[in-house]
């Protein structure tokens, strides 16, 4: 069974790479290495990946966006089943540049969507996000509610690609699995992720921006335990859903064989509590500069795992402090601070 992995030079595709070869795993990892940050801590994690010894491994620089590129390695590569990870990230960077957002997002997704159709891939298994319950604030986050206001284009294609895999699921009984991340930290992250901006601030001597004052929680979900939970949920592949019904539809199932599942920490962390803890861990405290929210930012994030644990099992938890310390062991050391 060969396990294709989009996005596998990207901060979650590295750790899910790595796990799956630690298994043993047949491993065809795709990425188009582009500029979106820094491509030379994309090469970094590439090498991780490459130092491996366990498992099989394969790597294509490519852009999913290239159709008959991409169908010419589905035709020979004979993939069981797809780990997509592979988007353009962020909601500040979405406000900015949408269109960067459709063509990796949106035409990327269904070209994946098309080959996983057309070549019998097993199971669709692609990452969504927290972002797609936008203005609601009925919090835990429950899978089984609506998610249809989107505060931000990102989420907004985000939310599309739920309703598009649904779609294929449904006409040509393709199995997939969305699941929405809750704010991933951890080391090997993205420069534009608030844990890497105020770590290098603060090692920096700069001042670092605390957005609405501070006044906001979020469910800080750690890249490992990320990780283990997309394993769990592609081990699994979906079938109908035998309670569904149509007069009282439930988002997170349907009769076709489609899941959404919820992975976060369940914890909510305030946002000045993750500053401090950033402070303790480089030992250092930070300048702080207040300012006001910014367009398209959520107050409040909290993950209710509940469906998830229920269908898959339970999702590793690690403490936010431990893991805050790891970013920063990691930090320091590759950046030589």
């Amino acid at each position: 069974m060969r396990i294709l992995v989009t996005g596998c030079a990207g901060f979650i595709g590295l750790f899910v790479t790595k796990k799956l070869l630690s298994r043993n795993e047949d491993i065809l990892g795709i990425d188009n290495m582009n500029e979106y940050y820094d491509p030379e801590l994309k090469k970094s994690r590439l090498n991780q990946i490459k130092n491996i010894k366990e498992g099989n491994f394969t790597f294509i620089e490519e852009d999913l966006c290239e159709l008959k590129k991409i169908e010419s390695i589905f035709k020979k590569e004979k993939i069981s089943k797809v780990i997509h990870l592979a988007a353009t990230p962020g909601v500040r960077y979405s406000i900015e540049n949408p269109h960067a957002y459709v063509q990796n997002n949106l035409v990327a997704f269904t070209n994946v969507l098309e080959l996983c159709r057309h070549y019998d891939v097993d199971h669709f298994t692609y990452a969504s996000t927290s972002s797609v319950y936008g203005a609601n604030t009925d919090l835990p986050y429950s899978e089984k509610r609506n998610a249809d206001h989107p505060l931000q284009f990102y989420a907004a294609t985000k939310k599309a690609n739920e309703v598009m895999a649904h779609s294929y699921s449904h006409l040509y009984k393709l199995p997939t699995t969305g699941l929405r991340f809750f704010t991933v930290y951890g080391p090997w992250t993205r420069p534009d992720m608030a844990l890497f901006i105020f770590a290098k601030n603060i090692l920096e001597g700069k001042p670092i921006q605390i957005f609405n004052e501070g006044k906001q929680t979020r469910d800080f979900t750690y890249v490992e335990d990320i990780t283990d939970g997309i394993i769990k949920a592609n081990d699994k592949i979906p079938c109908k859903d035998e309670d569904w019904t149509g007069n009282q539809p439930q988002p997170s199932s349907s009769t076709a064989p489609f899941r959404i599942y919820n992975i976060g920490s369940s914890k909510p962390t305030n946002l000045m509590t993750y500053i401090e803890l950033i402070e303790k861990s480089l030992n250092i405290k930070a300048k702080k500069e207040f300012v006001k929210a910014q367009p398209g930012d959520a107050i409040d994030t909290s993950s209710d795992n509940s469906y998830f644990e229920k269908e898959i099992g339970k999702i590793n938890l690690t403490d936010i402090e431990e893991g805050i310390k790891k970013f920063t062991d990691w930090f320091v050391k590759y950046y030589k601070y």
